[in-house]
């Protein structure tokens, strides 16, 4: 069975929704190691997002938006889904 299908025995801490450039993110962090995973929710593909490493430290407003804006920024308009080159 793919790791992928299996439950997640991680813990997280929701931090809540964000918004950037007109489009919603939730976002949690792993408390293990404290990457942040968000998941576009406005987005066209469900499910569909991105993980980050941050550190144990908090994460700065900030900090959020310019993950989340590198993140659009590779996205292909037709697809929903980032673009290989």
């Amino acid at each position: 069975m793919p790791s992928a299908a299996l439950p997640d025995p991680d813990s997280y801490t929701d931090l809540g929704p964000i918004a950037v450039d007109g489009e919603t993110f939730t976002a949690r962090r792993r408390d293990g190691d404290g990457s942040i995973h968000y998941a576009w929710t406005s987005g066209p593909n469900p499910g569909y997002g991105f993980s980050a490493f941050r550190g144990p430290g908090p994460v700065r407003p900030h900090e959020h938006e310019t993950a989340i804006r590198d993140f659009l920024s590779g996205i292909d308009p037709e697809t929903g889904y980032l673009s290989y080159p």
